[in-house]
């Protein structure tokens, strides 16, 4: 168990970059009332978790341990049981928590990254994205100042 990943598994990364290029800015490995979130908005005040299939009991993919199963499946179970602890931990203080499937991050689908940007979008305050339109309007108008700027090439 010492070998497997708390962070950067392949699953999250590949759902980082397309939440990266879907615009979404974001912590990784976060830890919010002591609880480490995959990915966090903490502005927002939403949690992602991406959830092993095996690890944590998924009704597609789950195994079941063929050896030394008085140990495995109470412990997998308690994985279960933790993670909805959890779960409504961090809905009580006010947290929107979304918990993924590895197997549906490994190639993560539009819709889903859809689905994920209206969460967090809806979540902004109105203030915090008048501000961010504001600050991309600024940034077009600085760049197309600059490509109509004289190159200063008079020969």
């Amino acid at each position: 168990m010492a070998r497997v990943r708390r962070r950067d598994t392949r699953p999250e990364l590949m759902l980082r970059r397309a939440l990266h290029a879907a615009g979404l800015r974001f912590r990784v490995d976060r830890r919010i009332e002591g609880i480490h979130a995959d990915i966090v908005f903490p502005i927002e005040r939403v949690a992602l978790f991406i959830d092993g299939c095996f690890w944590h009991g998924c009704p597609i993919h789950a195994t079941q341990p063929k050896s030394n199963t008085s140990y495995w499946l109470p412990k997998l179970e308690e994985n279960r049981r933790r993670d909805q602890r959890q779960t409504r931990h961090l809905r009580a203080e006010g947290w929107l928590v979304m918990r993924l499937w590895e197997h549906a991050c490994r190639c993560p689908e539009a819709l889903l990254i859809e689905q994920l940007k209206r969460a967090v979008v809806a979540r902004r305050s109105p203030l915090r994205e008048r501000d961010g339109q504001r600050r991309a309007a600024r940034k077009r108008r600085a760049t197309s100042r600059s490509d109509a700027a004289p190159t200063g090439d008079s020969a």
